[in-house]
């Protein structure tokens, strides 16, 4: 298998043909739009357009904004750098397995998915094989990245609205295009190959990536990028749709100067190099975009209101998502996960701290735009403050009600730190100033 990959980068060169354009979309309609949600009254008292709060910022030099880029691109191209390897704990690369050993888990008509079904997919994923491949490659459309190499979705119980739709256990983060990745292995069936990106790992169908050479790696780590700053996107060929292009993903330069780059899938799997023709600067702008209120309010208004959708699924957010996307069009960095997201930047802990003192605590201490706040499970951007009020955005499924249900938001809304406060049956002790640990500031 490796012996074909690594014959096939070679005798297939680097191709540059038709042009591409993106245009303005829509995200198509999903299951996910028709989530029962509700609302809370912070977001009938308090201001709910971005701009309010970005008064507030306090801008990031430019020499600290490139500096940052520069991180940003170093760790989002090293999936091709020489000897790189997968470095994740194996229990983290191998968590599923004991998962489905242990837990009942059921598709999405509500039925059990039995053993020999879980089983067969132990069996085509081959984690034995881990890193046998290990070549370069990258994604060429937008797709999913998956626990298992399958498209079952596995939900802990259907019945419970925190572990029933959207919560795909299967599902470890939406992958944008262009995305610069390390292969591992392909799946017995061939069908699915094991990728590692910088924020995150998991299987994509084979026909969503493609192999890469030297060559094409010099041609597309130009050193000058442009990153989209208005979601869903289309890229186009012709007429024909090529992808929904998220918020934040990346498009190189080409050495010209005069059009953008992306990967497509050419013959025996090889990657080739498409150009784009430059779109309008509200669609795409050269990274990092400069850290101005009137640029952050324009960033978060985007994703305000959005479905929530556990690791990206159907093309939406979650809460690290969210801030991920958000920091990326600034040249930050992040992981996938709000764990991981946690360890960036500078920390300043207030757990334990009484709500009182915590609400003290992060108006003095994070900055707006610039902060995140963090409790285990969820993550939050701080916006500012509103009358002394701590105000987040964040992708937010609901508040957690006494019979430890949650009353739903499932959007990504603007709150203060004690979203619901109002219920009559709100759970206290999980109130989201309650639980807050931790400032993570840029």
């Amino acid at each position: 298998m490796k012996r074909f990959f690594l014959l096939s980068l070679l005798l297939f060169p680097l191709l540059l043909s038709a042009e591409y354009r993106l245009i303005a979309g829509k995200r198509p309609h999903s299951a996910i739009d028709r989530l029962h949600f509700k609302s809370v009254a912070d977001q009938r008292r308090i201001p709910q357009n971005p701009a309010y709060y970005a008064r507030q910022l306090k801008p990031i030099s430019r020499t600290k904004e490139l500096s940052y880029d520069r991180r940003y691109n170093a760790a989002y191209f090293s999936p091709w750098k020489r000897g790189y390897r997968i470095d994740e704990p194996r229990e983290e690369l191998l968590w599923m397995i004991p998962f489905v050993e242990k837990h009942p888990i059921y598709d999405s008509r509500k039925k059990r998915i039995p053993a020999r079904i879980w089983k067969s997919w132990i069996r085509n994923a081959r984690m034995e094989k881990l890193g046998s491949v290990g070549t370069r490659a990258i994604s060429v459309h937008p797709t999913n990245l998956r626990a298992f190499p399958t498209d079952t979705p596995a939900y802990r119980d259907p019945w419970k609205n925190t572990e029933g739709f959207p919560f795909d256990y299967f599902q470890h983060s939406e992958l944008h295009i262009n995305v610069p990745l390390y292969l591992s292995h392909t799946s017995r069936d061939g069908r699915w190959a094991y990728v590692q990106a910088a924020h995150a790992g998991g299987w994509v169908h084979v026909r969503d990536i493609a192999l890469v050479n030297d060559r094409f790696v010099k041609a597309f780590e130009t050193g000058r990028y442009f990153i989209t700053v208005k979601d869903n996107l289309w890229l186009m060929n012709g007429r024909r749709r090529v992808g929904l292009i998220k918020l934040s993903t990346i498009f190189p330069m080409d050495r010209s100067g005069r059009r953008l780059l992306t990967a497509s899938r050419g013959p025996k799997g090889v990657a080739l190099l498409q150009r784009i023709k430059p779109p309008s600067r509200r669609l795409a702008a050269p990274k990092p975009l400069p850290f101005t209120p009137r640029n952050v309010a324009k960033i978060a208004r985007e994703f305000y209101g959005e479905p929530y959708g556990w690791g990206g699924k159907m093309m939406t957010r979650d809460c690290s998502a969210t801030t991920r996307d958000f920091f990326a069009v600034f040249g930050i960095f992040l992981q996938r996960n709000s764990a991981k997201q946690a360890k960036a930047g500078h920390s300043t802990w207030i757990k334990g701290l009484p709500k009182a003192r915590k609400k003290a605590a992060i108006l003095r201490k994070a900055l707006p735009f610039r902060s995140m706040l963090y409790v285990p499970g969820h993550i939050t951007l701080y916006l500012g403050q509103y009358h002394g009020e701590p105000v987040v955005m964040h992708t937010y499924w609901g508040v957690r009600l006494k019979d430890w249900s949650k009353y739903p938001l499932c959007r990504t809304v603007i709150t203060t730190t004690e979203p619901g406060k109002e219920l009559k049956n709100i759970r206290e002790k999980s109130e989201l100033i309650n639980t807050l640990q931790k400032i993570i500031t840029f």
